[in-house]
């Protein structure tokens, strides 16, 4: 009897108990991040191989791709030659060829005389003699298992240096009769009968050992469901959860608090605007916490929007927090909303980590005895002493910054409050049913009337010179310029040699102060800097103190400076096009006429898509299909910090409908069976628990 006989294995077996792993290779794969049989059996193939035909010996032709089978009749290993060779002679009933394997010590004793072997690869001549050079190659008994093998392909794993491919292969080959013993099946045979799915342990066999392609694309569409049904029942827990475990403040609007609300507005709202307050006002009004997603492009009066809703709430006689990512973007929101509050009775306060000893400890105070009715900050919000009286409302701003455990953390005591999520950062309808699942999500699509267009060029390095020559320009005329550059500073290797390929913001700043805009002020503006040295240079830049401001992407969310008419992107092939859009953002919020310069080459065709982009569109709803479509969901942007997991088979460019079936199914699941208790949910209640863990929290069943 085996040791795998004896052995009683499910999903959670070590991997180094698997046939021809071992201690060693076991090592390797914790390296591409496998421990256990189960996540073995789901690590799966990038493609499949398929033997080019195969072909009689006396027929082979030169640069051919060719499947040969037939004898070993001689086979040596020359270690003197440069580099070290394995040389085989194949025979079959029409002549022989050589086989040549460069570095193939490994195969020393892999070969002996009269084996049956097929070899394939790319057919080239070597002093007369036809060969195939480092060829695949498998035992065989006949012809017949090359027609098998032709049929059903090889699949092809990610492999790390020490382990190839054709070993992972191997090795789930040989044990995946056994591994696939512990797979449970999570859904009724009506069920997959009506999506036309098959068994979850079928898929996983077809996915790693396909009889044929069509199997193969049955197969990764059953795991590309289950991939999505399982993320989508996270959301629909989460959802679900948050709704029934807290009321909310009902906090209902009526004309003469409408009334109140428009006056501290010195224009009207746009059609988009209004449409979205009615939605957040629909929601507001219930005990259910709200959870919106407010998106809407940089500039489109989402603010306004939310100054809305805070308003309500503070008409109710309830708190409302603002939570911004950063203290420029959180201060930004605070002069935003002195703008329209100066002459109103609403109290509010701008929590900055500055504020420290009794000077807090009073403002906390304040805030825990309901004196405060708006509090604006960063993540200061979710320390320990900041204590709400009556929180109704919470806005958090560029929620993709945060984690949903963040957002989950500031509470009332016995109320949930209402939240209201903002993002200048169009998401793509697909990507926001899966990291915003848990939010009703609303758009404002168009711009408010003043807000102009941004024409933006690329300038590639031989034409620098006419660009700073516009510039000069346009400063000369009272208008005011941001250059943003992806570095602080030099790094050490940039400095050894001379010049690197990125340009740091305090080296160019001199260079544009001495060197190109000598007549001009030029600024600066970094991330290493201390906050209240970055409100002083912002607030300089804002009463016209410097013509121009040389900066990081700390400028990318908040800033709002109605005279900076032009935007100079250096290295702008190295920003993703989300991020060139929002810095593309901070312009065109005045009477004059903005643009966006992108200056710099594009090394690689994925930049270059980019740039011209950029050029061709302002909408950031297309850039934002384009930068999903270039780059691909996985690094849209973090989505692991909202506790999605990765996705390992699932695509959500390719795979939408998939998608919106799945989203179906599971919030169908967790609508009817929030804590999971159902009998026939217990292999879905496992598999969440083991993929959301801690971040899930489940009912104790019984």
């Amino acid at each position: 009897m085996t040791p795998e006989q004896e052995q009683k294995f499910d999903r959670f077996t070590k991997v180094q108990f698997l046939r021809g792993v071992g201690p060693r290779r076991a090592e390797l794969f914790e390296q591409l991040g496998i421990k256990t049989a189960g996540e073995l059996l789901e690590y799966y193939p990038r493609g499949y191989e398929f033997l080019p035909p195969p072909a009689l010996i006396k027929e082979l032709t030169v640069d051919q791709q060719a499947t040969i089978a037939g004898q070993v009749v001689q086979m040596r290993y020359n270690r003197r030659s440069r580099p070290p060779r394995m040389e085989l002679a194949l025979r079959d009933s029409t002549g022989s060829c050589r086989l040549v394997w460069f570095h193939g010590g490994y195969l020393q004793d892999k070969f002996l005389p009269g084996d049956m072997i097929a070899a394939w690869g790319k057919v080239t001549r070597y002093k007369e003699i036809i060969q195939l050079v480092n060829p695949r190659w498998m035992q065989v008994r006949d012809i017949e298992d090359i027609k098998e093998r032709q049929e059903r392909g090889e699949a092809i794993y990610p492999a790390c240096n020490d382990m190839s491919s054709g070993e992972i292969a191997r090795i789930i080959r040989h044990s995946l009769d056994l591994m696939l013993e512990g797979v449970e099946e999570p859904f009724s045979d009506a069920f997959r009968g009506e999506r036309e799915l098959p068994l979850r342990a079928e898929a996983l066999r077809w996915i790693h050992a396909p009889a044929h392609g069509e199997q193969a694309d049955k197969a990764r569409r059953r795991l590309a469901y289950d991939e999505l049904f399982l993320m989508e029942l996270g959301i629909g827990l989460r959802r679900e959860r948050l709704r029934r475990m807290q009321p909310a403040y009902p906090l209902e609007i009526n004309e003469k608090l409408d009334k109140r609300i428009r006056r501290l507005f010195p224009f009207l709202l746009t059609a988009d605007q209004e449409s979205v307050i009615g939605e957040i006002c629909r929601d507001m009004a219930r005990s259910e916490p709200m959870n919106r997603l407010l998106q809407g492009d940089v500039g489109s009066g989402k603010t306004v929007a939310a100054l809305y809703a805070t308003l309500l709430a503070v008409g109710h006689r309830r708190q409302a927090a603002i939570m911004a990512p950063t203290e420029i973007l959180a201060e930004q929101h605070f002069i935003s909303m002195e703008r329209y509050l100066r002459h109103s009775r609403v109290k509010r306060v701008l929590l900055q980590g500055g504020i420290t000893g009794k000077k807090r400890a009073a403002l906390m105070k304040r805030i825990a005895g309901g004196e405060i009715d708006i509090v604006v900050g960063t993540q200061a919000l979710l320390q320990h002493d900041v204590v709400f009286n009556q929180l109704a409302l919470v806005v958090v701003d560029e929620q993709h910054k945060f984690g949903v455990r963040q957002r989950e953390r500031i509470r009332g005591k016995d109320v949930a409050p209402h939240y209201l999520v903002m993002t200048a950062t169009p998401i793509p309808r697909t990507l926001a049913m899966t990291v915003f699942g848990d939010l009703e999500v609303s758009v404002i699509e168009h711009l408010p009337p003043g807000r102009r267009e941004v024409t933006t060029k690329w300038y590639p390095e031989d034409e620098l010179r006419r660009a700073y020559e516009f510039i000069r320009s346009k400063v000369a005329q009272g208008e005011q310029t941001y250059f943003v550059y992806p570095r602080v500073e030099e790094s050490e290797e940039q400095r050894a040699e001379k010049e690197g390929p990125l340009k740091a913001a305090i080296a160019e700043r001199e260079y544009l102060q001495k060197e190109i805009f000598p007549e001009f002020t030029v600024g600066l503006l970094h991330g290493q800097m201390e906050p209240a040295q970055k409100t002083r240079i912002m607030e300089g830049f804002r009463r016209r103190k410097f013509d121009i401001l040389v900066a990081t992407v700390v400028i990318e969310v908040g800033i709002d400076v109605p005279n900076a008419t032009i935007m100079v992107i250096e290295s702008a092939g190295q920003f993703g096009l989300a991020q060139l859009h929002q810095l593309r953002g901070r312009i065109g919020r005045g009477q004059k006429k903005s643009y966006c310069l992108l200056f710099g080459g594009a090394k690689t065709e994925a930049a270059r898509n980019r740039l011209e982009i950029m050029e061709k569109t302002n909408d950031g709803f297309v850039i934002s299909e384009e930068d999903l479509r270039i780059r691909g969901p996985g690094e849209f942007f973090g989505t692991a910090q909202h506790g999605l997991g990765e996705l390992k088979i699932a695509d959500l460019v390719r795979d939408t409908d998939l998608l919106r079936r799945a989203r179906r199914d599971a919030l169908e699941v967790a609508r009817s069976d929030p804590e999971l208790k159902a009998p026939q949910h217990q292999v879905l209640r496992e598999a969440m628990q083991e993929k959301f863990g801690a971040d899930l929290v489940l009912g104790d069943v019984g």
